[in-house]
């Protein structure tokens, strides 16, 4: 009995069961979260909110406590429970020798065998339930009745009596089996919804498992790729290095086979100059003269000595080879990195696009703010309203890399046009319409622009040198920090309609700079 009461105290007016997560009202009373949430939630748009236990009105939704030291008081006396009810349920009848019950009466609160529940239903007509020894959740904790109704206006089970009298006389009330039907129809409602959710978050899932699953196989390739790459540029430094060294061992070879040929040629001429010069010097101690005189190899004469020479040290050859194999190794290495160098073409600023404040280098490849304004035609190409100048090249397909430094005063915008883009007016900026895109630094932020639209990009460090990669057919146009390590910007993806042009925006003090010329590169 006392577990009993202390369930009663332990349990929420509104569902009748332990409370779940307990908050309490201003006026003290506590019920579960999820019941008090929509017992005011039904009482939304009404004006005024009300407590279902005492009816005490509030004029704004009020505020839910949760009661943490009740919350741990229900949770072990829900354990506690757990553990009673784990023990079988036996017959109340069955004295002598306990039997298991089938079924619990909750008007008799008596739990019963197939023998005695026969009996029982020969006699009365009560509600039979699973067998259970916990009869508390299933009656009124006020009248102690069976719960028979259900009120939807305080979402609240209620018996007969409550129905009757006191404070849910004249409510709107269903029998439990109808509202049931109902809530189960709202569940299934909810169950297609959260299905339906639930299908569609796992198949973002599944795309998105796809998707890191197809970098991660786009990464295992390229490590694939770079790795040959490097084990080739070694093995190639390897061999263009014996090719190197292998010339100067030629060389050395021969010159050491032409010394050597001179050295043998001088040891023979020494011989013979020694043994001769034994010979005079016997003949200078003859003293009969006619010997001297007929001396036949004496009078041969001096023998004159041939002068060898070889030739100098080539180091020019060596350095010619040396190039040779740089070069060689530098063109195989474009190659596998896709930068194709033969079809390298300087790209070039056009002077009849540049705004009369823009002033251009000899070469075409330096704009920057000018303070005076140049004298230049009126042309239609010109703009006008902006600090801007565009390439005369254009790209209409392939894959394209080019590089730009760019000043650290004075904002900047680096991009690409359609020429046929505004030259006048407001829209005519760069990143101000649809027809052109770029990266722009405006009050010491650098962010990404089109069609007006702005998306800030965070920097570690102010951007110096930019690189620029254009695939048209793919609609791609994207933006590297040329520093250490490259540092990826922005990405715009589009479908390109029209030729598009490198452009530029330079505001008062700013300059950029076209340091590389367009690579195309290689599918």
């Amino acid at each position: 009995m006392a577990s009993a009461a202390l369930e009663d105290e332990l349990s929420c007016s509104i569902c009748l069961n332990l409370y779940t997560e307990p908050v309490s009202l201003r006026c003290g009373h506590i019920f579960c979260r999820d019941c008090i949430v929509t017992a005011l939630d039904t009482q939304e748009g009404s004006g005024v909110y009300s407590c279902p236990e005492c009816r005490e009105e509030y004029v704004e939704r009020p505020t839910l406590e949760k009661n943490r030291k009740l919350c741990n008081i229900v949770e072990n006396f829900r354990s506690t429970q757990q553990k009673e009810e784990k023990s079988e349920i036996l017959c109340t009848y069955c004295v002598d020798s306990p039997a298991g019950a089938v079924k619990t009466c909750l008007q008799c609160e008596t739990s019963m065998c197939d023998k005695h529940l026969t009996a029982h239903n020969k006699t009365v007509d009560h509600v039979l339930v699973e067998p259970t020894s916990s009869f508390s959740s299933k009656k009124c904790s006020i009248h102690k009745e069976l719960l028979k109704y259900y009120c939807s206006e305080d979402a609240i089970c209620l018996c007969v009596s409550c129905c009757l009298v006191g404070k849910h006389k004249g409510h709107e009330v269903e029998l439990l089996e109808e509202a049931l039907e109902k809530k189960k129809e709202k569940l299934r409602n909810v169950l297609e919804k959260l299905t339906t959710s639930k299908e569609t978050t796992e198949k973002k899932i599944q795309n998105l498992q796809d998707q890191k699953r197809k970098a991660q196989e786009k990464a295992d390739d390229e490590k694939k790729r770079v790795t040959a790459l490097f084990e080739d540029i070694r093995r190639q430094l390897e061999v263009q290095e014996q090719r190197v060294l292998s010339e100067i061992s030629r060389q050395v070879e021969e010159v050491s086979l032409l010394v050597t040929d001179i050295i043998e040629q001088l040891e023979i001429q020494k011989d013979e100059l020694s043994r001769k010069i034994v010979h005079i010097e016997k003949l200078c101690n003859v003293t009969d003269p006619i010997i001297v005189f007929q001396d036949q190899e004496l009078n041969e004469g001096d023998q004159n000595v041939e002068e060898s020479s070889i030739h100098d040290w080539d180091d020019f050859m060596i350095s010619l080879v040396l190039h040779r194999s740089i070069t060689d190794l530098n063109t195989n290495m474009q190659l596998k990195t896709n930068f194709n160098i033969q079809n390298a073409t300087d790209l070039l600023l056009d002077v009849k696009t540049a705004n009369t404040f823009v002033a251009l280098s000899d070469d075409l490849k330096t704009a920057s703010s000018s303070e005076t304004e140049k004298i230049r035609p009126d042309l239609p190409q010109r703009f006008t309203f902006y600090n801007q100048v565009m390439s005369m090249e254009s790209f209409s397909h392939g894959r394209h890399y080019w590089e730009v430094e760019v000043g650290d005063c004075g904002e900047w915008d680096v991009g690409v046009c359609y020429p046929s883009i505004e030259r006048d007016g407001e829209e005519s900026g760069i990143g101000k319409n649809n027809k052109s895109w770029s990266l722009c630094t405006t009050e010491n932020e650098c962010s990404s622009l089109h069609n007006s639209q702005y998306q800030k990009i965070n920097l570690e460090f102010p951007v110096q040198r930019l690189g620029i990669y254009l695939g048209y057919e793919g609609g791609r146009l994207s933006f590297y920090q040329l520093s250490d390590p490259i540092r990826h910007l922005h990405t715009f993806t589009t479908t390109f309609t029209e030729p598009l042009h490198a452009a530029f925006y330079l505001d008062y003090g700013a300059w950029v700079k076209i340091v590389a010329p367009v690579f195309s590169i290689e599918p």
